[in-house]
């Protein structure tokens, strides 16, 4: 994969994107009973994995931010499906729209944690200053 510039950038990132969109587009059939509880979680807890990424992204100048940053996110996705198991023991999905989903966040999960074990190569050391103490990452 080339060096990403941005956050923008990461499959990760893009993943997450797809993800919420996608759920915000179900959740939309959800009853109206549904609107403050269900469906804002659902929709609340979709969108922080991105959110959770771009603050990663900013804090990779300290390896153990990011990773950090990128269990935040995990842990968003973990709670996404949760409310995806909602939704499906309620009747709002079908088992198919639950399956498509639950293998998006799944494929998005093992992303997440791959970036985490190889949190070095996105957090670089620079050896300049301070002794060869200080940590910088590319912009």
């Amino acid at each position: 994969m080339p060096y990403a510039k941005t956050f923008r950038d990461l499959e990760v990132y893009v993943l997450s994107r797809k993800l919420a969109a996608e759920i915000f587009v179900i959740t939309g059939s959800f009853p109206k009973e549904e609107i403050f509880s269900l469906t804002d979680q659902i929709r609340r807890a979709s969108r922080s994995v991105g959110a959770q990424i771009a603050e990663a992204w900013a804090k990779r100048k300290y390896e153990r931010h990011f990773v950090s940053k990128l269990t935040d996110a995990d842990g968003e996705l973990q709670e996404c499906e949760h409310w995806l198991d909602v939704a499906k023991d309620c009747g709002y999905i079908s088992d198919i729209t639950h399956k498509e989903l639950f293998a998006l966040s799944m494929e998005l999960g093992r992303k997440l944690n791959s970036m985490s074990i190889k949190a070095e190569s996105f957090c670089k050391t620079s050896k300049s200053g301070n002794n060869g103490n200080s940590n910088s990452c590319n912009r």
